[in-house]
């Protein structure tokens, strides 16, 4: 290796609530020589840190300022209502905003819903982080809107959640760099949209050959030769040898 040689390797951003365990392992079996170092980061970071070259792809939650950056939306997150497990929520599988009008309902400073109108009655004073407001909740302060999977992610044995139905949903979608999009990149996104291995990563296909034009079948043995071409209805040619069939003419009559 000369001093000018670089080891390839490759920087996975993601935000809290995004497990890209699945990908990661898949990288590592196509890609085995090529480390992938993973890095967490908040949503409102995440944009940052790819136009700055901190990382070369990364999850990230929608919407983003997509100047300079190229986004492929992944999926959609159900929306529920973090709750003390003896809230009277609890009792039910599934609340509307309308249901929270008289909780207060924690906004924190990072939140990633995106609403027209914020449920419920707000606090006096916004949580720094989701896991702030969390520690808010389990102290039964309140209650806290959230996508699914950061419920998960601060999971406590006293807290449960519950489906808020009619509620904004958060879209997680892989990004990169516009201007950076490498072979490696190319390689992750194949992954991330389930291609095989064996895949163009999108790359123009070569177009398949044109068959070949069916071989026209040989005349049989009973077929006209060339020299009766155009005879058509001629009687066929007497086998060598054979003797020639009797001619039937009218019967006779008896005298």
């Amino acid at each position: 290796m000369t001093g000018s040689e670089v080891t390839p390797s490759f920087r996975l951003a993601y935000v809290p609530g995004v497990t890209p365990t699945k990908w990661v392992r898949i990288w590592n079996e196509r890609l085995p020589d090529v480390p992938l170092t993973l890095l967490q980061v908040s949503p409102a970071e995440a944009p940052g840190v790819l136009r700055a070259g901190g990382a070369d792809a990364g999850f990230v939650r929608l919407p983003i300022d997509r100047t300079d950056l190229s986004a492929i939306p992944l999926y959609a997150e159900t929306t529920v209502v973090v709750i003390p497990k003896d809230h009277v929520v609890a009792a039910v599988d599934e609340v509307s905003p309308e249901d929270l009008a008289d909780e207060i309902v924690f906004h924190p400073l990072d939140e990633t819903l995106e609403w027209e109108r914020r449920p419920g009655v707000p606090a006096a004073e916004r949580p720094e982080t989701t896991a702030d407001a969390i520690e808010l909740v389990a102290a039964g302060v309140g209650v806290l809107v959230v996508p699914q999977s950061l419920a998960r992610l601060h999971h406590r044995k006293d807290l449960t959640y519950r489906t808020v139905t009619g509620a904004p949903e958060s879209r997680v979608a892989l990004a990169w760099p516009e201007a950076a999009t490498t072979d490696l990149v190319e390689d992750f996104i194949g992954i991330v949209r389930g291609r095989t291995v064996n895949s163009s990563r999108g790359r123009t296909q070569t177009p398949a050959k044109d068959k070949a034009p069916a071989k026209a079948k040989p005349a049989g043995k009973s077929g006209a030769k060339a020299g009766d071409k155009g005879r058509r209805g001629a009687p066929a040619r007497q086998a060598k040898g054979a003797k020639p069939a009797a001619k039937r003419g009218k019967p006779r009559r008896r005298p």
